[in-house]
């Protein structure tokens, strides 16, 4: 029999103007996707993954320290706690995207990964941090991350994560699939006009060259006051051939949800013996400053 891993992605626009108290706006968005988890755990779901820091906006379109109290530790922050009571609720293992506060002053990018019993598995801090203007102050937010690339053993597969920007850098999505990664997911908050034209090209690529499957999340709508630009949505599945098996809409919330084959692992890597092939001894000029 195949070995079918069912996962959904939930991509979502803002839920609540961004001038109000910050704890309305937070939780506006985590009750929003709370009726969105159960949607996809009704649908038989085993994997469930949010969109980037997804209960608020995207608010490193500008620099005000008030979003700092969007921070909380993880795992032991309230967000974390209420996603690890869902995940024993709907025995479903979850990737859950926030603003993490190691320490007051310590921010990070970071993803918590639940397992099917709720426990905390662990998680990931975003490695690459981008400065982008207009509208990508990540800087003024975060620090890089310093976890490296781990994987986690859900039982039934074994996942990674990758953060946005992450996405634009191989060396990483290469390290995910050395250290045994399955499946690689990768939320994200991305508009058109920077983007879009890179959106359907990197991940799959990551996909054919380490031979794994990629769930890339974006967020929908434009986003007041700041309109940096369109979120785009067009979360998808790619297999390790780099074909897109799934794909939502771009405009619109949705919850996307696919079945996949782990066995295609085995056989694309048995086709394309990349793993095999590579030159590690030649690679020590990609380590240099």
């Amino acid at each position: 029999m195949p070995r079918l891993v069912r996962c959904s992605l939930i991509q979502a626009s803002n839920a609540a103007a961004v001038d109000l108290p910050l704890e309305q706006v937070k939780q506006a968005m985590i009750d929003k996707h709370l009726g969105y988890i159960r949607q996809a755990a009704e649908a038989g779901a085993k994997v469930i993954c949010l969109q980037e820091i997804f209960y608020g906006p995207y608010f490193c379109a500008e620099q005000q320290t008030r979003w700092y109290d969007f921070t909380e530790p993880v795992p032991d922050g309230p967000t974390i706690k209420l996603m690890q009571d869902q995940a024993r609720k709907y025995r479903v293992a979850m990737i859950v995207p926030i603003y993490e506060r190691e320490q007051e002053g310590i921010y990070y990018n970071t993803a918590a990964v639940i397992g099917t019993d709720g426990g905390y598995l662990g998680k990931y801090r975003k490695t690459h941090i981008p400065h982008v203007a207009p509208g990508f102050w990540e800087k003024f937010y975060f620090r890089p991350g310093n976890l490296g690339y781990p994987v986690f053993d859900l039982g039934f597969a074994k996942i990674g994560v990758y953060i946005c920007y992450d996405r634009h850098f191989p060396e990483g999505a290469r390290a995910l699939g050395l250290h045994g990664a399955e499946i690689v997911f990768n939320p994200s908050a991305t508009v058109a006009g920077l983007s879009e034209h890179l959106w359907k090209l990197e991940q799959p690529a990551h996909a054919v060259a380490n031979g794994y499957f990629i769930a890339a999340i974006n967020r929908v709508g434009m986003e007041a006051p700041w309109n940096i630009g369109e979120f785009y949505g067009s979360s998808y599945f790619c297999n390790p051939r780099g074909q897109i098996v799934a794909q939502a809409a771009r405009d619109q919330d949705e919850v996307l949800t696919a079945d996949l084959d782990l066995d295609q692992i085995g056989e694309v890597r048995k086709i394309w013996q990349f793993f095999r092939d590579r030159r590690p001894d030649l690679y020590e000029p990609l380590v240099k400053p």
